[in-house]
């Protein structure tokens, strides 16, 4: 008999892999000659670098950077077997999972940044690719990609011009007066950037990510 394991990653639990290696294991048990076809399987959240690095023989990147709380993080991504391309989980440096539950508040999530995503796409463009995925599910934050956009080399300023240094987060998005691109990374402008997801919710309104998703990262109402 014939069995084709293509599970999503389990949250906060198991990634897709360690699914599939967990239903063979148990398909096994009952039927040891049974054939197994593992697919694992992502929606643009948890498990979808692993999938694409195991898919296409790529190699798994880890770099520290600065987590969803301001603190340090050890945050992987993946470049692809045809070494242009990567995939970078916001999950992995800005995720759900570095903010303990008690910490999950109202409080917290106006402080989330995305800084750490941002600082794992200059390492990427470091390592000469030219196109890069950014899987969107399972993130900790709600800052518009503010932070993130700071790591790249976007500047934010406030109403007296002085410049907003810290990492941002959602709370800090009404002290935004001017944009400064000036001194993006000039690699941004040849690298094409996909985003995986598997909504299309946009950022605000009644069917806006920050509504829709605030909640189960701490915001209230």
């Amino acid at each position: 008999m014939k069995f084709l394991l293509a599970p999503d990653s389990f949250k906060e639990s198991m990634t897709a892999k360690e699914v599939c290696q967990a239903m063979e294991k148990g398909i096994k048990n009952v039927l040891p000659n049974a054939q197994i076809i593992a697919v694992p399987m992502a929606d643009g959240g948890e498990g979808t670098t692993a999938s694409l690095v195991d898919a296409t023989h790529g190699q798994i990147i880890t770099k520290k950077v600065v987590g969803p709380l301001g603190k340090k993080v050890s945050a992987n991504y993946g470049i692809l077997g045809d070494g242009k391309t990567a995939i970078i989980e916001m999950a992995q440096a800005s995720g759900l999972t570095y903010v303990p539950i008690q910490k999950r508040t109202s409080a917290t999530i106006l402080q989330t940044t995305t800084f750490g995503t941002g600082e794992l796409i200059i390492d990427a463009l470091n390592h000469g690719v030219s196109n890069i995925i950014i899987g969107l599910g399972g993130s900790a934050t709600n800052d518009g990609g503010a932070g993130m956009a700071q790591a790249i080399g976007v500047s934010f300023r406030d109403q007296n011009k002085q410049k907003i240094n810290h990492p941002l987060g959602g709370g800090d998005l009404n002290r935004i007066s001017k944009i400064d691109l000036s001194n993006i990374n000039p690699k941004i402008n040849k690298t094409t950037f996909t985003l995986a997801s598997d909504v299309t919710n946009p950022l605000l309104g009644k069917n806006g990510a920050s509504y829709v998703f605030g909640k189960q990262k701490g915001a209230d109402e």
